[in-house]
């Protein structure tokens, strides 16, 4: 028998069900996230003429990415573990610590301490804030929480930036990672008395934390790290070699049917729903990260606009990310199958026009492309949640929610390595030429074209299988 419909509750439900305080608090968490790398990027120049280490300063967002895929990953075993309560106050309060280890920072090898506590406390709350959604909001409220959650993350694309020019202009750039911190504080304060009913565990979860296979994910995610920042043609491809080695040796590890497992069953493998729907997100997340790596340098190079514009241009992404999930958050369930195919048909277009728009211009025509992009996210980002923890069974429900976020900025880990070899081959350096500017613009699209093309097979097993966590494990064998 096939599954009823949910239907798709209004703005003025979900206000009135009693839930507004509890979708705020997860929003604030998602804020310190989604605003963290915007206000830091902003900030940097004044903490380099500061402490210097500008040869260290990509590891700044590298470490904060490695932290926050590896707390990701942990987020729903430890809710599962030892409630969502008491875990995402931990997230929250390691973020806060973070912060405030950045704020004291001598030198740039303790901002990088503070970075990835930053890393491990954000990823945890952005993860966390996935598996509350399915855990406290029923799912005919899924897509209006979600429309929200992509509001505030618009939102921050213009306010990080913001924040950190505030605080470089008046020449305090610790006052940036003080404000984060006291908004980490309170809000570890918040969820600590919002979500008592969710202190304790589940019943069924037992075991230890899987420390050496988190060890493993981070050294695969550090290998990768490092091949997208020292990029050479003979290391860089080396070190993705080996990071993905070690990433599928950590999903052979995980896989082995434990009730202390990390992601979902099967996550990856096309042949099987939440599997190819993590595939579809990986392989989407590393095709579509050559525009925000390359976009605003190529921009600069070949029409000489200021970095400011092409900040913009790339924030029109986040701006129809939201405005597409506003406008579909009163689909339907029977219609998420249409708007996740047609998400990422959207998307693989958007790559396309990018390969034509970054080398030939105009401005306007890349930022049309931009807009496209995020359109495809955003009319599918939410139904595609809603239907991998539909077809997920029971146990893997939390899982998937956390895998989501996690796989998908792993997908851009991989992506910025590998676009990042694409543009060293073709020629970028930091005196291109807009010749070589116009050949590496091309390239890094075509590159990820095949990247794209895997994630729409990945689309259509996913909007056509089920899963129910592999047939209860393929019906015990």
């Amino acid at each position: 028998m096939s599954r009823p419909e949910q239907a798709v509750l209004g703005w003025g439900d979900l206000l009135r069900s009693g839930s507004f305080s509890r979708l705020a608090l997860i929003c604030t968490g998602v804020w310190l996230h989604a605003a963290d790398a915007l206000m830091v990027a902003t900030l940097i120049p004044s903490i380099l003429a500061d402490i210097g280490g500008a040869a260290l300063v990509a590891w700044t967002i590298a470490l904060y990415e490695i932290g926050s895929i590896a707390a990701g990953a942990a987020s729903a075993l430890l809710s599962l573990r030892f409630g969502l309560q008491r875990v995402m106050t931990l997230a929250a309060l390691l973020y806060g610590v973070g912060c405030i280890v950045s704020a004291l920072a001598p030198d740039m090898p303790v901002m990088l301490m503070g970075r990835l506590f930053q890393g491990l406390g954000g990823g945890g709350l952005m993860a966390l804030a996935f598996v509350a959604i399915n855990r406290l909001f029923p799912r005919e409220h899924m897509p209006r929480v979600m429309a929200v959650l992509s509001i505030l993350w618009g939102a921050s694309a213009f306010s990080g930036p913001l924040v950190g020019g505030v605080f470089a202009e008046l020449e305090i750039w610790r006052g940036g990672f003080w404000f984060f911190a006291v908004q980490a504080f309170a809000l570890s304060v918040w969820i600590f008395f919002g979500l008592r009913d969710q202190a304790s565990g589940e019943e069924n979860h037992e075991g230890r934390i899987p420390i050496l296979r988190l060890l493993v994910l981070t050294t695969g995610v550090l290998a990768i790290a490092v091949a997208g920042i020292e990029v050479s043609l003979l290391w860089s491809p080396l070190l993705v070699l080996a990071g993905l080695a070690i990433l599928a040796m950590f999903l052979r590890m995980d896989s082995r049917r434990h009730a202390n497992r990390l992601l979902p069953l099967r996550p990856l493998d096309p042949r099987h729903g939440v599997g190819a729907a993590l595939l579809m997100l990986f392989c989407f997340a590393a095709s579509t990260i050559a525009i925000s790596a390359y976009g605003p340098v190529l921009m600069t190079i070949l029409f000489d606009t200021s970095a400011l514009v092409a900040g913009y241009i790339l924030a029109l992404s986040a701006i129809s990310w939201t405005v597409a999930a506003v406008v579909t958050s009163g689909a339907p369930e029977r219609r998420d199958r249409w708007l996740i195919m047609t998400g990422m048909i959207v998307l693989t277009v958007s790559i396309v026009g990018f390969l034509y728009a970054i080398p030939n211009g105009p401005l306007s025509l890349i930022a049309v492309v931009a807009v496209l992009e995020g359109a495809g996210f955003g009319m599918a980002w939410t139904f595609i949640l809603r239907r991998a923890t539909a077809i997920a069974g029971d146990e893997d429900k939390d899982r998937i929610a956390s895998a989501m976020p996690t796989i998908q900025r792993l997908g851009y880990a991989v992506g910025a390595a590998y676009v990042g070899i694409i543009a060293n081959a073709a020629g970028f350096s930091d005196d291109t030429a807009p010749e070589i500017a116009r050949s590496v613009g091309f390239w890094i699209f075509a590159g990820t074209l095949p990247l794209a093309a895997l994630g729409l097979v990945a689309a259509w097993a996913f909007i056509r299988g089920e899963d129910k966590s592999v047939a209860k494990v393929d019906s015990a064998a």
